[in-house]
């Protein structure tokens, strides 16, 4: 399989990752956008690795430390939304606009 053909397939999972992150109004659903994008980055850094075995930066290990990096991300950033649904009562970001003193 070419390099090209990895690189069209994290181009289609970027480009569904920022449609899902611009478009949606749902945290949930920018959440996963968010993983789209970091897999779309993750599946280039061992694309190239894999066609560029002589470059001294070691693609699987990025992918791995940015796969570490994505699970802290969404467990974090899914204990803040469900922190705003029991506290606003709606996981949708254009409700909750007001701060507590």
């Amino acid at each position: 399989m070419p390099l090209e053909a990895y690189l069209a397939v994290a181009a289609v999972l970027f480009v569904i990752g920022l449609t899902m992150v611009a478009s949606r109004r749902n945290l949930v659903y920018v959440l996963m956008g968010l993983e789209l994008i970091l897999n779309a980055a993750n599946l280039n850094l061992v694309a190239f690795n894999r066609f560029h075995p002589e470059s001294h930066v070691d693609g699987q290990m990025t992918a791995l430390f940015v796969i570490i990096l994505a699970a802290a991300e969404a467990a974090i950033a899914l204990a803040i939304v469900l922190n705003a649904y029991s506290h606003f009562e709606t996981i949708r970001p254009d409700d909750i606009d007001t701060m507590k003193d």
